[in-house]
């Protein structure tokens, strides 16, 4: 086996792991991911705008991806009533 193929192989199985938590949702938390994993940092409503979720199905989609631990959360500093969240995979 060449280099090559052994670096292709470890990152394919390094993509693998780092889906893994996700890999069992349902799609709309698999959205919310992928749409956190392009975009880095938004709120939970961009988040609704960008994956043109409703809020509701948004809001259960962060839950469930905060309950695996693959989506952090925090306060933000410009209007302390939203949270930011970001992938955490």
């Amino acid at each position: 086996m060449s280099t090559t193929e052994a670096i292709e192989r470890d990152a394919d199985t390094h993509t693998e792991d780092r889906w893994a938590a996700v890999r069992e949702m349902p799609p709309s938390a698999k959205l919310v991911a992928k749409v956190l994993d392009y975009e880095d940092t938004l709120t939970q409503s961009q988040i609704a705008e960008e994956s043109l979720l409703p809020p509701r199905t948004v809001r259960y989609a962060l839950s469930r991806l905060e309950e695996e631990g693959a989506v952090d959360s925090r306060f933000s500093f410009s209007d302390a009533r939203k949270r930011l969240y970001t992938l955490n995979i």
